[in-house]
């Protein structure tokens, strides 16, 4: 039996007995909330290892709440699974730039989410890491300490972000598919998930700035920290 929490941020009551119900039968132990403000108070209080966070919430809506999270030193490291109705690309890409970590669209399949949690759950740090800090092209990424610097300046990145990034980073000039992306910064996910690394490599472009275009893109096959790269130059990108 897992000993690992999660937290249900939902206000929909039938829903959210249905998803305590199918955790628990999994072996978590369960939190719920009916609104945004609660549920940031038990995040803050109980510390949990997930997060399943609708978006239309009353009082806190669930992208401000996903937002407080990050921010916060105590809570950014949680997992947030968005779970909502809102199920365009555009939304998706909202989602994860605001700190998510995966985003599931409603209606849902009960055993394909928990196969999701218990992948976002799975997740850890590659072992054998030779050293705990990379610095490629001005970006620094503090794998201790879970920090990121951009010529400096500290860059909030969520977990899937940073692992992305730290992959990456490691080992640049070698060309990463998105299903080795998948296995090491997501989990064991489905493969009809592969679109999700895009969104994810947008999302850290985004915030990386002008460094963003470090990150290449193999058409077809998937992404490279580039070996050679320096600021003011701009690499070959086709996100498809």
């Amino acid at each position: 039996m897992s000993s690992q929490t999660v937290l249900v941020v939902e206000d929909d009551h039938a829903l959210n007995e249905i998803l305590v119900y199918n955790l628990q039968k999994e072996g978590y132990e369960v939190l719920t909330a009916t609104d945004g403000q609660q549920g940031l108070a038990k995040a803050q209080r109980a510390l949990p290892d997930l997060i399943v966070l609708d978006l239309m919430l009353p009082v806190i809506d669930g992208l401000s709440l996903c937002r407080q999270i990050r921010s916060d030193s105590r809570t950014k490291h949680i997992r947030i699974l968005m779970l909502t109705a809102k199920g365009e690309e555009v939304d998706e890409i909202v989602g994860f730039s605001m700190g998510a970590d995966d985003y599931v669209t409603k209606p849902f399949k009960v055993k394909p989410l928990m196969s999701r949690i218990q992948a976002l759950l799975r997740r850890s740090a590659p072992a054998h890491v030779p050293q705990d800090v990379v610095a490629i092209h001005g970006i620094e990424i503090n794998r201790v300490e879970h920090i990121c610097r951009v010529n400096g300046q500290e860059v909030t990145l969520t977990p899937t972000e940073f692992n992305l990034l730290w992959t990456l980073a490691r080992q640049p000039g070698r060309t990463y598919s998105r299903l080795e992306l998948l296995d090491l910064c997501r989990g064991e996910d489905a493969n009809a998930l592969e679109r999700t690394i895009d969104v994810h490599i947008r999302a850290l472009r985004i915030k990386l700035g002008d460094h963003a275009d470090a990150i290449g893109t193999v058409r077809g096959v998937g992404y490279r920290m580039l070996s050679d790269w320096k600021p003011g130059t701009v690499s070959p990108t086709d996100d498809e």
